[in-house]
């Protein structure tokens, strides 16, 4: 597996495009009541041996406050690593950057980021109740019934504090 860092302009776009749809229904991502358009933002692939894409990470840098958004991390083949490698190069050129916290918002059917990011030296720092209502506002595609048969209402913040 060959792990790559891009800027937006970089790669191969329709490529990511058509990942970001098939992962989130459009490249649009909404947490905490902002639309991120993950198209447009850096990110962190993970290719196998045939040059496939297997795996992506997209993610925001504030610079005032020292801190990185995780946007979005998804992988086509579960339980191989590629998610946990993927987060460790972000960590490692966060860090290069300035950046002293990780954070990242998930919705509260996503069942398995508990024990994933747990696993990662993340914790679960929040609840954002309802925070779902004003997603769908703006971004009316997004379900009302997520993975599991779980209905889908609240926000759950992950973070990862680094010194």
């Amino acid at each position: 597996m060959e792990l790559t860092s891009e800027l937006p302009e970089e790669g191969n776009t329709q490529e990511i495009k058509e990942f970001l749809i098939k992962h989130w229904g459009s490249t649009e991502i909404v947490s905490r009541g902002k639309v991120t358009d993950a198209i447009k933002i850096p990110r962190i692939t993970a290719r196998n041996s045939d040059g496939k894409l297997i795996g992506l990470l997209t993610y925001s840098i504030d610079k005032t406050s020292n801190s990185c958004e995780m946007i979005s991390i998804d992988s086509e083949i579960k339980c191989k690593g590629i998610g946990t490698k993927l987060i460790k190069m972000l960590e490692d050129e966060v860090k290069q950057e300035g950046c002293k916290r990780i954070w990242f918002i998930t919705t509260n059917d996503n069942l398995e980021a508990l024990n994933f990011y747990i696993k990662n030296d993340y914790r679960f720092i929040a609840i954002h109740l309802n925070a779902l209502n004003l997603s769908r506002k703006l971004k009316p595609q997004i379900p009302k019934v997520g993975k599991n048969g779980i209905l889908l209402q609240d926000e759950w913040e992950f973070e990862k504090i680094r010194s």
